[in-house]
């Protein structure tokens, strides 16, 4: 086609780049974010289009965010003041420009406009099947004609949600343990190079090794150029997990030290059994109220990929229940009730704590079988130590407190 057709056909005026941004330092900067830049020539309007928007100050946002029904948005921003606003957080911008056919930027165009219509904007939005990065994907691909999911559909990743979870966050100990406590199943399911797209810098590298007809049917690199507008003095995101089991391992061991070493400063019920019964009653409040808040993800929410999660054996609800046993324990030895009524007390706490025991050995044990194959050996190291310590020191507690 001459030049002369092609600078006077619709959408000839318009150039797409993908704007992708990398990892900051709040939880939901971790994983990155990117939009879709439209220059149009005619106008001279530069305008990123993202779809990336919340608002804590929602009247429903936290219950929405608890039942697992989060509304999103989308926004159309200037692309001068976005770069700007990404070079104060200190996070890399990289621009692509797409060898989008004239009729494709002109399509994209159009579909953006309608999509940032206030009636168009809000979405529901998930974790991994459709966030921002996700909606950026589908709108180039639904202009291309569905080449980016044709090419990467069908082929494997090698990867899941999880590692990628588990690369993102493992700066951050708690959240890194919060979704490893939180997540099941779902998300150790492999995935395929088009669902590993819902990470940003994923889609930026995907898109760098795909080809599209150019204008004579002569295939050419889906990205034209790319350049870096900002780079970011932080370091890169991390491309592999290097927090294993050790730090939970370690914390366990050093709390049941800890514990060890105050009851035998004791050789019969006394200060130093009171003191290791409080920190038994810690631990079984904070197992027992992750154990319900993973049994409420499960059944009463929409946290579908917290469904099917085998740390319910490591934090199960049955811990409450041994916390107040323990409570009603300690009551009575600080009042100096009869040695025979404690020892029977005793006695039936450290049944339960061997049952809550032996379901976190349960789940160790079930890691073995391929359909119990959960990525939680963190979560275990840690929770099982310190079930199976309660439930020694307990049973111990209450030998001699018979003999005594």
């Amino acid at each position: 086609m001459p030049v002369e057709a092609q600078e006077s056909e619709p959408g000839a005026n318009l150039t797409v780049h993908l704007l992708t941004m990398g990892h900051g330092d709040v939880v939901w900067e971790k994983f990155g974010h990117n939009g879709i830049w439209i220059h149009d020539a005619a106008a001279n309007t530069n305008v990123v289009y993202h779809w990336g928007l919340f608002d804590f100050a929602d009247a429903d946002f936290m219950s929405n965010f608890l039942k697992g029904n989060m509304r999103y948005s989308m926004g159309a921003f200037d692309m001068a003041a976005t770069v700007d606003s990404y070079r104060q957080a200190n996070r890399t911008v990289w621009a692509q420009r797409l060898n989008f056919a004239p009729a494709q930027r002109l399509a994209l165009s159009e579909f953006l406009a309608w999509n940032n219509l206030p009636e168009n904007r809000k979405y529901s939005y998930d974790y991994y099947r459709d966030n921002c990065s996700t909606r950026v994907r589908d709108a180039l691909d639904r202009a291309l004609g569905g080449i980016i999911r044709s090419a990467s559909l069908n082929r494997p990743s090698g990867r899941t949600y999880r590692f990628h979870t588990q690369r993102l966050t493992q700066d951050d100990a708690l959240v890194y343990g919060g979704t490893l406590a939180a997540l099941g199943h779902p998300v150790d399911d492999p995935i395929s190079n088009w669902e590993e797209m819902f990470l940003p810098v994923k889609l930026m590298q995907h898109l760098r090794t795909m080809r599209v007809a150019g204008a004579e049917g002569r295939s050419i690199p889906l990205v034209a150029d790319e350049r870096v507008l900002f780079e970011a003095t932080r370091a890169p995101e991390p491309v592999s997990v290097t927090r294993g089991i050790g730090g939970f391992l370690m914390t366990a061991a050093a709390i049941l030290i800890v514990g060890f070493g105050v009851w035998t400063v004791s050789r019969r019920i006394g200060s130093g059994t009171m003191r290791v019964l409080v920190l038994a009653t810690m631990w079984s409040v904070l197992a027992g109220v992750c154990g319900v808040v993973l049994a409420g993800l499960w059944m009463a929410t929409n946290h579908v990929y917290s469904y099917r999660n085998e740390n319910i054996l490591q934090a199960t609800p049955l811990s409450l229940a041994l916390a107040v046993m323990l409570v009603r324990l300690m009551w009575r030895l600080r009042r100096g009730r009869p040695a025979k009524e404690s020892a029977n007390q005793l006695r039936t706490a450290s049944l339960l704590a061997l049952a809550i025991a032996a379901l976190a050995v349960l789940g160790f044990v079930l890691q073995a079988l391929p359909m119990f194959s959960q990525v939680n050996g963190g979560i275990i190291a840690l929770a099982m130590p310190l079930h199976i310590g309660v439930a020694a020191f307990l049973f111990l507690a209450a030998r001699r407190s018979r003999a005594a």
